[in-house]
């Protein structure tokens, strides 16, 4: 048998503790029908060709960027051989 302390209220901390997981659940369910109803209701979501012309700017740009990594590595990578060769 499992004995059960009692809260200076008089209620047990088992009926406390199971209090607090139902507001706990209550919390989550509140939290995800919330979010299901702000993705639903409220966000505004690019149309289909709104969401290719981005997706071709971010090609774009990222192709950019690589090629100029690209031109500064090779830039370094020759200047780092012409040191070496002077000094050796």
């Amino acid at each position: 048998r499992m004995s059960v302390s009692k809260t200076a209220d008089g209620s047990s901390n088992l009926s406390t503790r199971a209090k607090r997981n139902s507001e706990m659940i209550e919390k989550i369910k509140n939290y995800f029908q919330e979010t299901y109803t702000e993705l639903v209701e409220k966000v505004s979501w690019p149309t289909w060709p709104e969401l290719q012309s981005s997706a071709v700017v971010v090609m774009i740009a990222s192709l950019i960027i690589a090629i100029m990594i690209l031109a500064m590595d090779t830039g370094f990578k020759f200047i780092m051989e012409n040191l070496y060769k002077l000094s050796s």
